[in-house]
């Protein structure tokens, strides 16, 4: 099969591979259908390639049809329809339980340490290969897949695997009181899908980023925006859209890979340049995160409030400014989102009247032969690219 592979930092391509084999009774073999590119997959492109390795298939956001079901897989059949959640999780364990299935005990990760095992990202999170492919091989499908209707576009439905669930609970986490104000930092597909459900929900949304284009998709659905070249003093201009206050919850949706801090960046790149045993517990330990998105939500916060962090931060002896978060109170919330929590809230907004946009949310719909293309293009953001859909 073809399949989107990493080989090197900016260097992506599209290969042939041998095609997925069942392994368990519990595996299923899909066709994907639509596939997204996720602002994730942008770290491994450019930052994480210590914990990568030259031929790993990408990507974490598909959708398809099944072909083969494993014998102890009792709810699929071929020919139906599902979109994959980005993490693998058995729904048994007490992680599941809790609606934390991003805290799988059964995938967990334990040689590094770390969570439920993901669809195509580095070793960290199990080296599964992903989903920017022909096929995918589905573990725990008896939990995993998430059953929709067979017709309808996809898009309708793709983005269950990932940005619909994890804008959700970026909302979600955010807790704004009645009447309260939500900013948002970063209005790629994550912020701007969280500024839409927010908006929904008949919240007070305040969309910040500096790119044109995102900054007109917000707005054209009635969100104020601000925009981040327009102002020395960002976090000022909050607190003048909300009384002098700041907006009782602010969601950081931008992560580790924030315009303007150009010695984080330069950490980055420079650990990327070391071999990859001295390399990987640096990027673990040493701390080499962009943290202008967070620092511009703590500044920004009122007192009392909540942060909300969607975006992925990597390192983990960062400096913060615990004075500051002690001394306002603020309440920080975060983590991978546990997709099949919040998916029988969505699903009922997944609607022919698809109040949440999501059938025009792509700005782009790119054969799967053109993923390196893709990726340029959303690392860069040129060609007003904010959300693409490889369709292998």
């Amino acid at each position: 099969m073809r399949a989107v592979t990493w080989h090197g930092r900016r260097d992506v391509r599209v290969d042939t591979v041998p095609d997925p084999i069942m392994k368990e009774p519990t595996d299923a073999i899909i066709k994907v259908t639509s596939t997204g590119v996720c602002g994730s997959d942008l770290h491994l492109y450019e930052v994480l390639g210590a914990f990568m390795t030259e031929g790993d298939i990408l990507g974490h956001e598909p959708m398809g049809q099944v072909v083969e079901v494993g014998a102890a897989v009792r709810n699929l059949s071929p020919g139906d329809r599902v979109v994959i959640p980005f993490q693998i999780a058995c729904g048994d364990c007490f992680m599941c339980g809790q609606g934390l299935q991003t805290q799988c005990e059964t995938t967990q990760v334990r040689e590094h340490g770390m969570g439920a095992a993901l669809y195509g990202y580095t070793k960290l999170y199990g080296e599964v290969p992903g989903g920017q492919a022909e096929y995918l091989r589905v573990m725990h499908a008896g939990y995993n897949p998430i059953k929709v209707p067979r017709e309808g576009p996809d898009d309708r439905y793709v983005y269950l695997s990932d940005v619909l669930p994890t804008a959700w609970q970026a909302v979600a986490y955010a807790d704004v009181p009645p009447e309260g104000t939500l900013a948002v930092l970063g209005l790629g597909p994550i912020g701007d899908m969280a500024a839409r459900i927010a908006h929904h929900r008949g919240v007070r949304v305040i969309g910040v980023d500096l790119v044109p284009e995102r900054l007109a998709r917000v707005r054209a659905r009635g969100i104020t925006v601000v925009d981040l070249s327009e102002h020395d003093d960002v976090s000022a201009a909050l607190r003048e859209l909300t009384g002098g206050r700041g907006p009782d919850a602010v969601v950081d949706a931008v992560g580790m890979e924030a315009h303007g801090s150009p010695a984080g960046s330069l950490a980055q790149k420079a650990t990327n340049l070391l071999p990859d045993a001295v390399a990987q517990p640096l990027m673990k330990t040493t701390g080499v995160d962009r943290l202008a998105a967070l620092h511009l939500a703590i500044a920004s916060v009122r007192r009392g409030g909540t942060i909300s962090i969607s975006g992925v931060y990597g390192g983990q002896s960062d400096p913060l400014p615990m004075l500051t978060l002690f001394d306002k109170q603020v309440q920080i919330r975060m983590g991978q989102a546990n997709v099949r929590r919040w998916v029988p809230e969505i699903l009922p907004l997944l609607t022919d009247a698809d109040p949440l946009g999501v059938e025009d949310f792509a700005t782009h719909r790119i054969p799967l032969e053109r993923a390196a293309d893709a990726y340029e293009a959303f690392q860069k953001k040129t060609d007003g690219t904010v959300k693409v859909l490889l369709q292998p």
